[in-house]
């Protein structure tokens, strides 16, 4: 599975290892994901999501119950 946030629909990046003579050689940067499984009332049952660290924190921020809604109207599957 690719490293990918439902909530911030944050992916890879690509870059370059770059060594001391300036060699520049592929590299990826994954984001940091996670797996949090949330409560929602609304929902009445555990929700199960894939999370870089940003996300769990608007998660935090904004509430389950707002960033689940907004997963829906854009069509995630929850």
């Amino acid at each position: 599975m690719a490293a990918y946030c439902q909530v911030t629909e944050t992916g890879p990046q690509f870059g370059h290892h770059v060594s001391h003579a300036q060699n520049k050689t592929k590299r990826r940067f994954n984001p940091n994901i996670q797996k949090k499984t949330y409560f929602v009332p609304s929902l009445k049952r555990n929700v199960t999501l894939t999370l870089s660290a940003r996300g769990i924190k608007v998660i935090d921020v904004r509430g389950i119950e707002a960033v689940v809604a907004e997963l829906k109207a854009r069509g995630e599957k929850i």
